[in-house]
């Protein structure tokens, strides 16, 4: 039977839709939420190059021991035979030699290079144990604050806003010697690793609140939706309701927390150690480094610039890294 010409086309443009779907279209039915943030954030240049430095950073913090070893250099290395009279470096550019990649420190003769490396290790432990403490804190506080609601809710934001009143720098100045003579004496040298859980308690008590804020905010949305409704009517206890049903919808927004909150505690174990009051000597830290380095800017620029310059990158990576997470897991965001 034939077919007007309106009828054929009718049907030409009915028979596409039944045609078997294209290898292309395979490929993109079917993806979860995390594919597809995964996918746009590889083709993110900006978070790919960014991820490659971090990559690169932590790969070297890790193996700082491996690194000294191939190097041939120890942390706490001195060489006073390549000092002048007044404690400088000798040769161009703070002694940078093939035995030194970025020179000497002035006085004490100890390698910069190294001392980066393991300086590194200090500020990212530092920074990701802060970041995790904080994060698991602001977590558990967020939901339970915009789950149950009432005087729970209540008593979790007037903590938030006391801690949010507290002057932080102000309080680590007075708490962090505070705890280093309460536990040791004047004269007693306090070990690293007492500095680095003071800092970590520090940067706990301040830092949770943004993100239970965070994950008050999104729960209250949350808790009215079918599925909640739904737990709640199939009588599920408040364990699953908040970490079964409403934290794995949450976690894209705890993710980009957690990235953004490590470079702040970076450049904020930096600027206390600066002060003096962070991660004293011997222990290799940038802002130890930059503080020592000081007196040196006319005389030994480079002292300063290497510290500097690698703090700079790594702080610019992580916040470069953690904006395209969020545009990847919210592509709304970036509009």
């Amino acid at each position: 039977m034939s077919l007007s010409p309106v009828e054929g086309a009718a049907r030409a443009e009915i028979e596409p839709a039944a045609d078997p779907v294209t290898p292309e279209e395979k490929s993109i039915v079917g993806r979860s939420p995390g594919q597809l943030a995964w996918a746009r954030l590889r083709r993110d240049r900006t978070a790919t190059v960014s991820g490659v430095v971090l990559v690169i950073v932590i790969v070297l913090a890790l193996a700082a021991p491996l690194v000294s070893r191939l190097y041939g250099v120890g942390p706490d290395e001195q060489f006073s035979d390549r000092l002048d009279g007044n404690g400088m470096p000798l040769g161009y550019v703070g002694g940078i030699t093939g035995d030194h990649w970025f020179g000497l420190e002035p006085r004490l003769g100890r390698d910069i290079f190294i001392r980066m490396i393991y300086g590194m290790r200090t500020s990212l432990f530092i920074a990701f144990a802060a970041a995790l403490v904080t994060t698991a804190i602001g977590v558990v506080a967020g939901i339970l604050a915009g789950f149950l609601g009432g005087i729970v809710d209540t008593v979790i934001s007037w903590i938030t806003d006391v801690a949010l009143a507290l002057p932080f720098l102000i309080f680590a100045l007075a708490v962090v010697p505070t705890a280093s003579l309460r536990f040791y004496g004047p004269r007693e040298e306090v070990p690293p690793a007492f500095q680095v859980a003071v800092l970590i308690v520090i940067f706990a008590v301040f830092g949770w609140t943004s993100t239970a804020r965070l994950v008050r905010g999104q729960v209250i949305s949350l808790r009215e939706r079918e599925f909640v409704e739904a737990a709640r009517a199939s009588g599920a206890g408040l364990g699953h309701m908040l970490f079964r049903q409403l934290l794995p919808n949450l976690w894209a927004p705890i993710l980009v927390a957690f990235s953004l909150a490590v470079p702040q505690y970076i450049t904020g174990e930096a600027a206390l150690s600066f002060l003096g009051i962070g991660i004293l000597e011997p222990t290799a830290d940038f802002g130890r480094m930059i503080f020592q380095s000081i007196p040196y800017l006319q005389t030994d620029p480079a002292y300063v610039f290497f510290p500097g310059v690698t703090i700079f990158i790594l702080v610019l990576a992580f916040n470069l890294l953690g904006d395209a997470l969020r545009d990847a897991l919210d592509p709304k965001s970036s509009r």
